[in-house]
C-alpha cells in the first residue's frame, strides 16, 4: 500500500511538475472603433477576444485587423 501511495505521488509531481509553454501574443491588434475588451483566449490557431458588447473576434497568431467577427445575441 505504501508503494502504491508513492508511485502516485511519483506520477503527480512529474506529469504536474512540466510547465506548459506560453502562448506567444502578437505584436499588434487592431479593435474595431469602441470596442472594449472582456476576454482574451488562445485557441490552436487563433487569437480571440470578446468584446464587453457581445462580439467575437477572430485574429490570426500574427494579429493585424480580425479575420472574423461574430455577434452573440444576449
Amino acid at each position: 500500500m505504501i508503494l502504491g501511495l508513492v508511485t502516485i505521488v511519483g506520477l503527480l509531481v512529474t506529469r504536474l511538475g512540466a510547465v506548459a509553454p506560453l502562448p506567444v501574443l502578437p505584436d499588434s491588434v487592431v479593435l474595431p472603433q469602441g470596442a472594449e475588451v472582456a476576454a482574451v483566449t488562445f485557441a490552436r490557431d487563433w487569437l480571440v477576444v470578446v468584446t464587453g458588447a457581445g462580439e467575437i473576434l477572430l485574429y490570426r497568431p500574427e494579429g493585424g485587423a480580425p479575420v472574423s467577427r461574430v455577434t452573440v445575441d444576449r
